[in-house]
This record gives C-alpha cells, structure tokens and sequence, in this order.
C-alpha cells in the first residue's frame, strides 16, 4: 500500500495519514518535514535537496503514507502511489482546523510562535481557490483528476473508512 492523501492546508491531511499509517503499519513522510529548513519558520530548503530527500523516502519504503499540499512533490509521489486520495472540505472547515490545530513541535518552537504564523497562514488558506500555483485548488483538482488510479475525494471527515 502507498497511499498519497494531499490538499490545503487544514483540510485533515495529517490526521487522515497518521491513522492510515497506523492502521496498517506504514511509514509516513509529511511533506512539510523536507520542504522547509529543521528549525526556521518559512525557509524552504533548496529544491534539489527536497527532491533528493523524497526520492530517498520512495527507495527506502516500499509501503507508505506521504501526506502534504505540495503540488509538485504531490505530482512525483503520484507516480508511485497505489491509491491517491484528495481532501476537499471547503474553505470554512479548514480555516477552522487552523484555529484549533495543536501545537506542531516539528515546525514550530512553541505554540505561541505557531499562533504568531496563524494569520499568514489563513490568509495563505484562503487564497487557495484563487491562486494559480502548483498548490492551488486548480493545480490539485488537476492532479486528481487525470490519476489514472484508484483514487477518492473527501469533502468531508478525515477519519479512515
């Protein structure tokens, strides 16, 4: 099994993936942990080191859960992924994912400096509909619908069926 499960942020990616990666004992990669520099808010590491740590990831798992918004990581997973599965709750539920979201240890070094970021990142959120990058709502919904493989969309709950 190789499940990729990718969206905006909030939409439950992270929980959906922990709970496949538990209920079948898979490793699990958050794109967030390659796409930005160990212990910097919001510096992305140079795109030839991202690349090479997720195709190390891809060599050293052969069965895996990798979760994340990244369209043009996501796009590269997807070439490799068994079932690919696109969380589209809407905007509301992921702004509001965002107010309630728990202190993330691995990318922040509180929950105050988190707070801090939580604006930004609503206003990051809500411009998914309207940008035109690789992680854009059309840059997914793109992706999504040419996958060729099984594949489901989720417009609501985050919980593994």
């Amino acid at each position: 099994m190789r499940f990729l499960v990718f969206g905006n942020s909030g939409s439950g990616k992270s929980t959906l993936a922990k709970q496949l990666a538990a209920q079948h004992e898979l490793a699990l990669l958050d794109l967030d942990s390659i796409v930005w520099e160990t212990g910097k808010v919001a510096v992305q590491r140079p795109p030839d080191a991202i690349a090479a740590s997720l195709a190390a990831f891809l060599s050293e798992h052969s069965c895996w859960v990798i979760e994340g918004c990244y369209g043009e990581l996501v796009q590269a997973a997807a070439l490799h992924c068994t079932e690919l599965v696109f969380l589209n709750p809407g905007l509301e539920t992921c702004l509001e994912h965002n107010r309630r979201r728990p202190w993330e240890p691995h990318k922040y070094a509180s929950k105050e400096a988190q707070d801090q970021m939580l604006e930004n990142l609503q206003a990051w959120v809500t411009g998914y509909y309207q940008r035109q990058d690789q992680w854009s709502y059309r840059a997914h919904r793109q992706m999504f619908d040419s996958f060729a493989g099984p594949k489901s969309e989720r417009l609501s709950g985050n919980t593994v069926a």
